[in-house]
């Protein structure tokens, strides 16, 4: 690592002058809380320092956990802190209708950055901190990114400062709300919210679900104003002439926002299992059902029982796909969407041939010759199923160069087999 940056600078690039080597971890950390202190005489904004090991064979063989090498750990400075008063306390609704209460904030600097807002995270909290409008409080940014309220300074109190009740009614539809016994959380369940349809919709047409290009929040927002969409499937039936209503729509717009709805008709079927958004099920699981019953249908038949028997699908998630579809306004958008000619089953592959892999269920460690999500395409080809982690339902874990150590330990533990990809290419050739 020392030698590369070295080279770096060699060659040109802009390299810290700020690096430095160290032979013990003391030393690592004196040097690392040594600049908590010098953090603001550097030119640029840092959250922190990142501790490597030099030497880039043993960086390698101590593998990865998810996306994090081991072989490099951040030193996170402290927090940023300043002081401000609340204005106000008021009330989000995110798209599945959880209601997250937020702080106005008088305007404060911290590390560069303007805070006007800040989350307060959930009822429960808030009561616990017994944050008031008006209070003079501390505030921090978690990571020098999202800032929070650590909470008030009581000793600044006057009087003046308004306790905070949570409201038992939705702010932006006004039905009763609702707390699960088991959650901190409080929801909305009313379908029709229109907070939740602007980021339902907004979320309905993001990259990760049915990928409809320039429609945002603000376009969502304007649709839902004018009455021209009461759930996501309405996205369907939307014309030119209803677009031309909108504040900033021309023709051209509103032609090129209609050929991204039709062209969005035919995503494979994970796509808009994560757009309908079914709590606690995001692209991952999306794939998961989707490869496993095949349809919208199969899966909204399926019971809780055969949803539990998936892997990689737990309880709660069973619990919310059954009683998402067990709603009728839900099962009217499914037929809404039928009839506007979206695809709402998945894509079989064309060639029928030999199924070695048949009943076998794989999980991939390490590196490959070929990408990993390649190399798990031709295993479901030839009839096997690819997971991301190991269990007891395993059938091999295939080792590739540096693998991870959790994967590999759990294999060891369960007496999986463990195989590389040569022996994986025989499988696949009925060897």
């Amino acid at each position: 690592q020392w030698e590369t940056l070295a080279y770096l600078r060699a060659l040109g690039f802009p390299v810290t002058e700020h690096i430095a080597r160290f032979d013990t971890i003391e030393e690592v950390i004196a040097y690392c809380e040594a600049w908590i202190e010098k953090r603001d005489t550097l030119p640029f904004e840092a959250d922190g320092m990142v501790v490597k090991v030099n030497d880039l064979r043993v960086a390698a063989q101590l593998g990865v956990v998810g996306k994090a090498p081991r072989g490099a750990i951040a030193f996170k400075f402290p927090a940023r802190e300043a002081t401000t008063k609340v204005l106000d306390i008021r009330v989000n609704v995110g798209r599945t209708g959880v209601l997250t209460p937020y702080a106005v904030l008088e305007p404060v600097q911290i590390g560069g950055v303007t805070v006007r807002k800040a989350t307060l995270h959930n009822f429960e909290d808030l009561a616990r901190k017994d944050v008031r409008v008006g209070d003079t409080v501390i505030l921090k940014r978690a990571g020098d990114v999202i800032p929070y309220i650590v909470g008030p300074i009581k000793d600044l109190r006057d009087g003046d400062e308004v306790p905070y009740t949570p409201p038992d009614r939705c702010p932006s539809c006004g039905e009763p709300v609702f707390r699960p016994p088991d959650e901190v959380a409080v929801y909305c369940i009313n379908a029709a919210c229109p907070a939740q349809l602007v980021r339902r919709i907004a979320y309905f047409a993001s990259r990760g679900a049915m990928e409809i290009e320039t429609l945002g929040e603000r376009t969502a927002a304007l649709l839902v104003e004018k009455g021209l969409v009461r759930d996501v499937a309405d996205l369907y039936t939307l014309t030119k002439e209803d677009l031309l209503q909108l504040e900033g729509f021309a023709d051209k717009k509103a032609e090129n926002l209609l050929a991204a709805i039709e062209a969005s008709k035919d995503r494979p079927l994970e796509r808009l299992l994560t757009g309908l958004g079914i709590r606690y099920v995001g692209g991952v699981v999306a794939e998961i059902l989707a490869r496993h019953f095949g349809s919208v249908d199969a899966l909204a038949q399926a019971s809780q029982e055969e949803l539990e028997q998936i892997e990689g699908i737990g309880p709660r998630i069973a619990q919310a796909v059954v009683q998402w579809f067990r709603r009728p306004r839900h099962r009217e958008i499914i037929e809404k969407l039928r009839r506007a000619g979206v695809r709402l089953t998945a894509e079989r592959p064309v060639e029928e041939g030999p199924k070695p892999l048949e009943g076998f269920t794989f999980v991939i460690t390490g590196t490959l010759s070929r990408p990993r999500d390649e190399i798990a395409a031709l295993i479901e080809r030839h009839g096997g199923r690819v997971t991301g982690s190991v269990s007891r339902r395993t059938s091999y874990l295939i080792v590739g160069e540096s693998p991870g150590g959790t994967k590999y330990r759990r294999a060891q533990e369960l007496g999986i087999p463990m195989i590389g990809e040569a022996e994986l290419m025989a499988m696949l050739e009925g060897r």
